[in-house]
């Protein structure tokens, strides 16, 4: 008889969460959402941030109902999010403040600041990380900068999967994958950078320990289990970053292979067994980033379907309720290639009028601005797909070998139109699946923790055949390859 186990997963994301009900059982794996909930930014006093008692409120429901749900009992959960933002505990362990959103303004030229402090290439030498504005080092040195009391006060810096395992079990920690993406950790050594805590004068004694990715960090505490009616479930580090769950799912075989994960960011890169640091990946932003079981996700983060997600907000609040497939519908029927844009473009990374800002561009760039819907979303998604391509060429000239297949995962993946031009702009077969890439990989590393499977292998494998996996082949190649050439200098 099959060894059968169930898993709770809870997947955050910056617009959604999900709790989800996971059952191991031989070489399937089952998914059930038991609950879903709206994750968004508050305002507070001109400030962005994360609801976070209302997160969590959120969060203990999903886990009380997917423990009803369980035909058994569950052998443990495990929490991930997006990386970067973080809370701060008091003397007394209480979070002293809502958690900033990575979109608050407040980092708007730290990157720049913070050379003042160390030069950027001692920066990217320690830690190997994409300079974006809102990594946890610019966050931390804004505080710092405008003498924020609340970082005064603080005794403990937790991040934002992290925190959520902490207030379920009443453990401090730092999951690997996580802290990799906040530009403050020595990715040759896995720890905290010394040197950039020294150099910033940010203080290195609220940072957690840090865990590996698979670790049994406690338990529900008493109070908590009681609350949620059951017993004192483990509560298990995961790849607590969703991209490292969302890659620990990628159902790939051999080394020839890339990943997308797809969704609000695309995140594109390839699994290396260490850091690689030098002028290639400084001189294109690549971004060395924790994985699970040893290994290192050299990736880009590129500006996903956020583009398009706040363009359908803007047609909402001026009364045009589209929703996402008569939006992809729209600019399956438009015009092609008649306009680009940058997707990284600083002035995408705020929420506002998206459509607005993307006339701006092409107005900026002698291109013709555009009012039809339909075109605005074929240029987000023709643009995003060639951006696709500089970066697979990018990461082929870095590692050294070619790269034959594109896996796409993630619910970005439903976008069957941005799969197809991905695959037309890079020229090789796209695989996609599975689209809860985020939430398989939690589940498989739970799985692993408690010893029902015994490697990432075995369980990219059940992956492979809990699925079905769409491929999609290049078309038009030609002219795609045309358009490539006229714009590939602008990313």
């Amino acid at each position: 008889m099959a060894d059968t186990r169930r898993y709770i997963a809870v997947d955050l994301g910056a617009e959604s969460g999900r709790v989800i009900l996971g059952t191991v059982n031989g070489s399937n794996l089952q998914l059930d959402e038991i609950h879903r909930f709206g994750n968004g930014p508050i305002e507070v006093d001109g400030t962005l941030r994360w609801d976070f008692e209302k997160l969590f409120s959120e969060i203990k429901a999903g886990i009380s109902k997917a423990v009803k749900a369980a035909d058994g009992p569950v052998t443990s959960i495990g929490v991930d999010s997006w990386g970067v933002d973080f809370g701060l505990l008091g003397e007394d362990g209480e979070l002293l403040e809502n958690p900033y959103n990575y979109r608050d303004s407040r980092t708007e030229k730290m990157i720049e600041k913070s050379f003042e402090f160390m030069p950027k290439r001692d920066i990217y030498n320690n830690t190997g990380i994409q300079f974006m504005q809102f990594n946890t080092l610019f966050q931390l040195l804004a505080m710092k900068l405008s003498s924020s009391e609340v970082l005064k006060k603080a005794k403990k810096l937790i991040f934002m999967a992290d925190l959520v395992s902490y207030h379920l079990c009443g453990q401090p920690f730092a999951e690997y994958s996580l802290a990799s993406t906040t530009q403050l950790m020595d990715m040759k050594t896995s720890k905290w950078s010394e040197a950039i805590f020294d150099k910033m004068s940010l203080p290195i004694d609220i940072m957690p320990e840090v865990v590996s990715p698979g670790t049994v960090v406690g338990k529900l505490k008493p109070e908590i289990a009681n609350e949620l009616g059951c017993k004192q479930i483990p509560v298990v580090a995961v790849g607590s970053h969703d991209t490292a769950s969302a890659v620990a799912a990628v159902p790939a075989k051999g080394n020839s292979w890339a990943y997308l994960s797809c969704g609000t960011w695309s995140l594109m890169g390839a699994e290396i067994p260490e850091a690689r640091i030098d002028d290639n990946t400084f001189e294109y932003g690549f971004t060395n980033e924790g994985g699970v079981e040893n290994t290192i996700r050299l990736l880009k983060n590129i500006m996903g379907l956020w583009l398009v997600q706040e363009s359908r907000r803007q047609w909402q609040q001026q009364g045009v309720d589209l929703d996402y497939s008569q939006i992809t519908k729209l600019a399956s029927e438009a015009k092609p290639f008649v306009g680009f844009i940058n997707p990284n473009d600083s002035r995408f990374y705020s929420p506002g009028d998206m459509p607005a800002r993307i006339n701006e561009y092409l107005k900026e760039t002698s291109q013709q601005t555009t009012d039809d819907k339909g075109q605005i979303v074929r240029i987000i998604l023709e643009s995003l797909a060639l951006n696709y391509r500089w970066t697979l060429e990018k990461i082929e000239q870095i590692i050294g070998s070619q790269i034959d297949i594109l896996h796409m995962v993630g619910g970005g993946i439903q976008n069957q139109l941005l799969c197809q031009f991905a695959a037309n702009a890079i020229g090789r077969k796209v695989i996609t699946g599975p689209v809860e890439g985020t939430a398989s990989g939690n589940i498989l590393m739970q799985a692993k923790a408690s010893g029902q499977i015994k490697s990432l292998e075995q369980g990219r494998q059940i992956i492979a055949s809990s699925i079905e996996l769409n491929e999609y082949l290049p078309q038009d190649k030609q002219n795609w390859d045309q358009q490539y050439a006229k714009i590939e200098k602008i990313f």
